[in-house]
């Protein structure tokens, strides 16, 4: 199946979610040691993005299509 392409919108959205998960105690869904996390200060934000670009996140985007119209 193909990945498909977010917008910058649909990114920040998706990214601010998890970030917001992660913030209020659920697990993390990729392995990252001490050092990495004091590197990145313990940023919820952080982390989001790089589970965001590893593609492990299970958010989905609906885009709705537009309506036809038959003449």
């Amino acid at each position: 199946m193909e990945k498909m392409k977010y917008t910058k919108y649909e990114t920040a959205r998706i990214i601010g979610a998890r970030a917001l998960q992660i913030t209020m105690g659920s697990p993390l869904l990729i392995k990252v040691d001490e050092e990495k996390l004091q590197k990145i200060n313990y940023s919820s934000i952080e982390l989001a993005k790089e589970e965001f670009r590893k593609g492990v996140l299970p958010i989905t985007i609906k885009r709705p299509l537009p309506k036809k119209v038959f003449a």
